[in-house]
């Protein structure tokens, strides 16, 4: 692929969002959709990898069928309600239907499958651009949509944080771990999106923040497994060092920046009546927080001077971390204390 049109994708990739963003019909919502899904297809098959045709494949299939299943809910809706305004009262039958298939989108789960599939057969950079900026507009026309019962999005949410934390138990590969943080983060998100829309565009920032930076560490590590990841420290021994506090923030561990947006859903949850939920949801991250932990002690172990489970790298070339990974890594660790601060820019 020539590299003179990759930023042509991703102004489509931004274009398709911002066209989510400001539309309050569901065809052009669906028109947006479409665009940001084609318009990153490209840059996932850009390696000519099996592996990444196969994920592109599994992506494309899976997106399509969501579009589809929104475009008939969207029509059947016109259909019984005479109109296609998002803002207004939707029918409980396409209301469903559309709640399943940005559910899909998504990766919640039980419509979750296909996301550790295709992140493991990306490279590290489009499997960011996935994890984190294709989220968004799903996630747009969730906060616009009038809902009269949000017993499903409960469900889906505590399903997904139990099947995020269950599913990164056993894994070994970092990219699939990463697939399975991003199904428990976002069932967070969708449990408090009709309660406090502004708090789950803070808590979807924050996620933004920690998993670039975990997937930016990944990749200037070269590491892809657990085993790659330990003995990393042969070449930066101080990223190498940061990783476990990423991991940390990402299981919302104080005094982590990962400890905030988790301490005010748990609030917000109790302030609405759903005791219950949050005590459930609160239990689910302990999974989660396992596999973080077990992630970090195999890191800890292969630290020097202890002994290694495999040969390290020589360290050919004393080159220091990117600006941008630096300022990521520090955010998502040390940006507890201007909770009150950030949290006031997203309150209308």
């Amino acid at each position: 692929m020539n590299p003179s049109i990759i930023p042509l994708f991703f102004l489509g990739i931004v274009l398709g969002t911002g066209l989510v963003a400001s539309s309050s019909h569901w065809l052009l919502a669906w028109m947006g959709l479409e665009i940001n899904t084609l318009a990153i297809i490209p840059l996932m098959i850009q390696n000519r990898h099996p592996r990444a045709v196969e994920a592109t494949t599994k992506y494309f299939i899976t997106q399509a069928t969501a579009a589809a299943v929104l475009l008939a809910a969207a029509t059947a809706n016109a259909w019984l309600t005479g109109q296609w305004n998002i803002y207004e009262q939707a029918h409980e039958i396409p209301t469903l239907m559309i709640i399943s298939a940005l559910a899909l989108k998504l990766g919640l789960a039980p419509l979750h499958l296909w996301l550790p599939e295709v992140l493991q057969g990306l490279d590290l950079n489009t499997g960011l651009l996935l994890s984190t900026w294709q989220k968004l507009a799903p996630f747009l026309i969730l906060t616009q949509m009038p809902l009269n019962d949000n017993s499903l999005l409960i469900v889906l949410g505590l399903s997904s944080t139990l099947v995020g934390g269950w599913g990164g138990l056993n894994q070994t590969q970092l990219r699939k771990i990463m697939a399975y943080s991003s199904t428990a983060h976002l069932g967070w998100m969708i449990l408090i999106v009709k309660y406090a829309p502004a708090l789950t565009m803070f808590t979807l920032v924050v996620y933004w923040v920690m998993t670039s930076s975990a997937f930016l560490t990944f990749k200037f590590n070269k590491a892809y497994t657990i085993n790659a990841l330990g003995l990393s420290w042969a070449d930066s021994p101080l990223m190498t060092s940061m990783v476990p506090l990423i991991l940390f923030s990402l299981a919302g561990l104080p005094p982590m920046t990962g400890f905030a947006p988790k301490m005010l859903i748990l609030q917000e949850l109790t302030k609405q009546d759903l005791g219950t939920t949050a005590l459930l949801t609160a239990l689910t991250a302990l999974l989660g927080l396992y596999f973080y932990l077990r992630l970090s002690h195999a890191i800890a172990l292969t630290l020097y001077p202890n002994n290694l489970t495999g040969i390290p790298r020589w360290r050919l070339q004393n080159c220091g971390p990117p600006a941008l990974l630096v300022v990521l890594t520090f955010s998502a660790v040390l940006l507890l204390p201007l909770t009150p601060s950030i949290t006031a820019l997203f309150t209308p």
